[in-house]
């Protein structure tokens, strides 16, 4: 799985920051692409990148404030006329629904690929062969969600040894093997797969969240995840102004990641306060508590590990 940033400021769009949006790349053959979050001029960043807006499958809002969703219909018009014929299903808070068929509606937009729409809550969202995906209720003012996705745990490495220990030479049937639980060979044998392969490979876990006031209750349903993308708008001496604002500081979501025990953290949603020195000052504040900590930066790109 890959992250690729295209906008990382907050509330509205900087010189160094566009706000908020971005994609995460399902490394398969299908070139499967979801988005996070559709701020203003989201697909003019798209432009700058090799992301094509027909491989996306599935995007996920967090919010209806205007800097996470202002660029969705632009961005679902333009699709049809770059290719898009798959359908796309758009995740979101209650309300999603109203504001794009309005958009759609009141701009005469005609898609030429079926939209789905679907409003979420707490809890399991879908799952398909190989991923699950969570809503994850958050606190922002509005109704806000993070999203939690489970990459299911795929087949072990096929064992040659053992394969020649059988006598079996290599060949395509070895992958025939592997994508079978049971193979027949020409001269009879039965081979089961289990028997052939190693461990299964554990599937990895990202975390994605909205804004949202720093929630320590959050550590048990973000325990161990591979990835922690967090916002962190304000440096951490602003505790009292992220809470007013309902948004979280960047010692506040280092604590957090450091309380559920993740393996990475990536800060975005950064104020545009802070630029040049001052950003490199904020990360140094997070990882005073959780070491492996990155600000991102639009355009950063992230293979989660």
């Amino acid at each position: 799985m890959e992250l690729f940033f295209l906008g990382t400021g907050s509330g509205v769009p900087s010189k160094e920051r566009n706000v908020s949006s971005l994609v995460l790349r399902l490394l398969e053959k299908s070139g499967r692409t979801w988005v996070f979050d559709c701020g203003e001029a989201t697909q003019h960043q798209i432009l700058s990148t090799n992301i094509r807006p027909r491989k996306i499958e599935k995007i996920f809002i967090t919010h209806l404030h205007g800097d996470h969703i202002y660029g969705l219909p632009g961005l679902l018009s333009s699709r049809s006329f770059q290719g898009g014929e798959a359908p796309v299903t758009v995740y979101g808070p209650t309300g999603l629904k109203d504001y794009i068929e309005v958009s759609l509606k009141v701009s005469g937009t005609r898609l030429k690929y079926p939209l789905y729409i679907e409003e979420v809550e707490e809890g399991f969202l879908f799952e398909d062969e190989a991923y699950e995906v969570k809503a994850i209720k958050l606190q922002h003012g509005l109704e806000s969600y993070g999203y939690l996705i489970k990459e299911k745990d795929k087949l072990g490495e096929l064992l040659p040894s053992r394969l020649t220990e059988l006598g079996i030479q290599p060949g395509p049937i070895y992958q025939k093997i592997k994508e079978q639980e049971t193979t027949t060979l020409d001269n009879g044998q039965v081979i089961n797969r289990e028997d052939v392969i190693g461990p299964p490979k554990k599937g990895k876990q990202i975390a994605i969240l909205g804004d949202t006031r720093y929630l320590p209750n959050l550590k048990e349903k973000l325990k161990n995840v591979d990835l922690l993308v967090h916002e962190a708008t304000f440096a951490g001496e602003e505790e009292a102004m992220a809470h007013d604002y309902f948004h979280s500081t960047v010692k506040q979501a280092a604590r957090l990641a450091l309380q559920a025990d993740v393996k990475e953290l990536i800060l975005t949603h950064i104020s545009s306060r802070y630029h040049g020195e001052a950003v490199k000052q904020l990360e140094q504040e997070a990882k005073t508590i959780f070491k492996n900590t990155t600000i991102a930066f639009d355009f950063y790109q992230h293979t989660v590990k």
